[in-house]
């Protein structure tokens, strides 16, 4: 089984909404605001992308994302390259500036999880991550966490009632800047 990696900028509050100054969030590019460059703080960001075989995301993602990311040829060559998938029960069509494979449910990425291959990372999406880990699909968590509290915003986590869900850390550091990695396994 393919496993499912959830990659996020987060608050120490689990807000994940809008890090890179995306509009219409009060708290817009927090990232870049909230702490000092650290490039050995992104370190996870590079491996990442050589680890990937696939990348995952939802409706609102891609369409963020879908016209930037192709341009940006030397930072993002590796998911440039690798197959996209979206998950949308509203998208008819994709953006042909970044094809990729329209998924319509959360079954549907279940049934992705089976098939040959790697890693699947899901990027930005909080909807989607978060209905990903209720249906209990979601294997690693990839996390940069900023010394900031963001107080309302998209969360990564979900606040459905559900039973606790244990995590075994496999990696962890701490940077100059104060930002935490995070690389957390889902404990089936």
């Amino acid at each position: 089984m393919r496993p499912l990696i959830v990659t996020a900028f987060v608050s120490v509050d689990g807000v994940m909404e809008a890090p890179g100054g995306e509009s219409g969030y009060r708290n817009s590019g927090w990232t870049f605001k909230s702490v000092e460059m650290d490039p050995a703080a992104y370190e996870i960001k590079i491996r990442e992308q050589e680890e990937a075989t696939a990348v995952l995301m939802g409706r609102r993602s891609y369409e963020a994302f879908a016209p930037v990311w192709p341009t940006m040829t030397e930072e993002f060559a590796g998911y440039n390259a690798m197959p996209r998938y979206v998950v949308s029960t509203t998208l008819t069509e994709e953006d042909q500036r970044w094809p990729a494979t329209i998924l319509g449910s959360i079954d549907a990425v279940a049934d992705l999880k089976k098939t040959e291959g790697g890693p699947i990372a899901v990027h930005g999406s909080a909807t989607l991550g978060r209905a990903l880990a209720d249906a209990g699909l979601v294997d690693r968590y990839h996390l940069l966490v900023f010394p900031v509290l963001l107080g309302a915003g998209k969360r990564l986590f979900s606040e459905t009632d559900k039973a606790a869900q244990k995590l075994r850390i496999v990696e962890h550091e701490v940077y100059s800047n104060g930002v935490q990695k995070q690389i957390l396994d889902v404990v089936h």
